[in-house]
């Protein structure tokens, strides 16, 4: 056996994940982003985006996807009404990280909700706890340091409550264009690098939740690489394997705000690649293209484009899951009914 695993997080973790044991979850849990998304499409200033809102939004999504989805991520300034209306059977994960970063000081550093804690996130029935981390592992050791330490103390506090902790940790470059090619070069190398280091027992992370390891954009030979390319779609499956090597729990992949189209193309080339990946959160990929239509014409267009087109868009997202592995094969168990009587 790899690892340990508590049967209280053994039970939460089966609760977001389908029979098989892949973790194929909605996210919702987007709140600044969102916010400023509707205000645009809508012609309005951000002030003008009410917080019923976002929960309206978040409500219809909810209720609209998830008999599609093993769980939904969900964030608990908005999103607590929206969990009520999941899908019977479908898991809930909450987010604990305040939305965007600490913008007043260098390194992106990150912060936690003023009025939750991971004992509050599970009695407001969260099964699982996610943060969201921005991550540079060739950043100023100083910074580095102060987030490893707000890492673990995350670890312990879901430890302690023995609820299972997804962190997601989204690299960043200051000095690059993140869409760039540059950035593309250096991607692969810093999401190695951060699997690595938060796979250390140190955090106690039970699932990492990573970015594709190349950027699609720039893998030769890709629907969505229009120019220059960084990588042959060779290179860029060694990439998807040098990454997972490093990993020592479960880990599944982001959408990171690409189209459906570009992270089932990113998902098949995992597929090619062999990797162990458990499953997938998949947010903007399914249903950013509801936003223009809900501010447009309001909820009920939304909630027909999501019966229509978002469902569509999971569907495909759940087509693409058919090749990832259970995520209880990290703890070395054929089944986590049998990882329970280990």
């Amino acid at each position: 056996m790899k690892n340990h695993i508590t049967p209280g997080k053994l039970q939460k973790l089966d609760a977001v994940s389908t029979k098989r044991g892949v973790i194929a979850a909605a996210a919702m849990d987007q709140r600044g982003s969102l916010l400023s998304a509707i205000a645009k499409a809508k012609g309005v200033d951000k002030s003008a985006v009410t917080s019923g809102m976002m929960a309206e939004f978040k409500q219809a999504v909810t209720r609209i996807l998830t008999p599609h989805a093993s769980a939904i991520l969900l964030d608990p300034e908005y999103g607590l009404e929206a969990a009520r209306h999941r899908a019977k059977g479908c898991g809930l994960l909450l987010a604990y990280e305040r939305s965007g970063y600490d913008n007043t000081r260098p390194g992106r550093l990150p912060d936690l909700l003023e009025h939750f804690s991971v004992r509050r996130l599970a009695q407001a029935g969260a099964d699982c706890i996610k943060a969201l981390l921005y991550y540079n592992p060739f950043e100023a050791p100083e910074i580095n340091d102060i987030k490893h330490a707000w890492v673990e103390r995350l670890g312990a506090e879901c430890r302690a409550a023995d609820i299972p902790f997804f962190l997601e940790f989204v690299g960043y470059d200051d000095k690059l264009d993140v869409k760039g090619l540059e950035y593309a070069r250096n991607k692969p190398e810093v999401v190695k690098r951060s699997m690595a280091e938060f796979s250390k027992p140190e955090y106690g992370v039970d699932v990492l939740k990573v970015e594709i390891p190349v950027s699609l954009a720039f893998v030769k030979g890709a629907s969505a690489c229009k120019g220059e390319s960084a990588y042959t779609r060779e290179e860029a499956k060694q990439h998807f394997r040098a990454a997972a090597a490093e990993a020592k729990q479960p880990f599944i992949y982001l959408s990171a705000g690409v189209s459906n189209d570009v992270f089932i193309e990113s998902l098949e080339l995992a597929a090619e690649s062999g990797v162990p990946f458990a499953g997938v959160l998949c947010g903007r990929a399914t249903w950013q293209e509801g936003i223009p239509v809900y501010a447009k014409q309001g909820p009920k267009a939304l909630e027909d484009w999501l019966a229509g087109e978002g469902v569509r868009n999971i569907q495909r997202v759940n087509k693409a899951l058919e090749a990832a592995k259970p995520w209880f094969g990290f703890y070395g168990a054929a089944s986590s009914a049998a990882l329970a009587g280990k």
